[in-house]
C-alpha cells in the first residue's frame, strides 16, 4: 500500500455491528508512501497513527473524481 497526502483510508468494519471508517491522511512518515500514516478520522475529528491491515484500502484522489457524475 502507497499513499499520498490527502488520500482517504477507508477500514472496513470486519464485524456486523462495525461501521466503516473513512479518514484523510494527513502525513506521511516514509518517503515510498508506505506505512504507517497519521490519518484525520471524518467521523470524530481525531488524529492517529495508523498501521492499516487486511481490512482498509486507499481512495486516491483520482478515484474519487472518477465516481462522480459527468454531467
Amino acid at each position: 500500500m502507497k499513499a499520498a497526502i490527502g488520500d482517504r483510508l477507508v477500514v472496513e468494519g470486519t464485524y456486523h455491528d462495525e461501521h466503516r471508517r473513512v479518514g484523510v491522511i494527513t502525513e506521511l512518515r516514509h518517503p515510498d508512501g508506505s506505512p504507517p500514516y497519521v490519518v484525520h478520522w471524518l467521523d470524530t475529528g481525531h488524529e492517529t497513527l495508523v498501521f492499516p491491515g487486511p481490512d482498509a484500502h486507499l481512495m486516491t484522489k483520482e478515484d474519487r473524481e472518477s465516481t462522480l457524475p459527468s454531467w
